[in-house]
């Protein structure tokens, strides 16, 4: 992340990463007050930085990451036949969009990650007797976690050139 605009677009995902997975945990909902304005201070942080010198490539792969991981997470959605939330879904778009930002490599693993996650939780859980295959387990703090560990491992350095923008 080489622009102000660009840390401070990533600092507002990560304060609201932190609220929203509280929020999630407490009460298996993510308000769509914090999510959908989401998307709009992401976008337009990061069409400042491009403005200010960002590769306006990676606003590019931003914008189609967020739409690409909607329409996943929405068609995930209508599949499980309400099993995935609504909340889940539009953070999806956001994440995607952060996620995208950081190249295509990123999203993909950031995605998988918090499948990967949240699949360890379920598993976690249910060996230490929390929950069993009909709880309610939230999914926002695990797509978070994930995307999380990508951002950090690009800012980190680690990854294929792919991941670091």
């Amino acid at each position: 992340m080489s622009t102000a605009l660009e840390i401070t677009a990533f600092a507002y995902l990560g304060v609201i990463s932190v609220v929203l997975a509280v929020i999630d945990v407490r009460h298996h909902r993510l308000p769509n007050r914090i999510v959908l304005p989401s998307y709009g201070v992401g976008g337009a942080l990061l069409l400042g930085a491009v403005l200010f010198g960002a590769p306006a490539a990676a606003l590019g792969r931003a914008l189609v990451g967020m739409i690409v991981l909607f329409g996943f997470y929405l068609v995930l959605r209508v599949l499980s036949r309400r099993g995935l939330g609504g909340g889940d879904v539009k953070l999806a778009g956001v994440l995607g969009l952060y996620l995208g930002w950081l190249g295509w490599e990123a999203l993909a693993i950031g995605a998988l990650a918090g499948f990967v996650v949240g699949g360890a939780t379920g598993i976690c859980l249910v060996l230490a007797r929390r929950a069993d295959r009909r709880t309610r387990i939230a999914f926002g703090p695990a797509m978070l976690v994930g995307a999380w560990l990508v951002i950090g491992a690009s800012a980190a350095g680690w990854g294929t050139g792919a991941v670091v923008a």
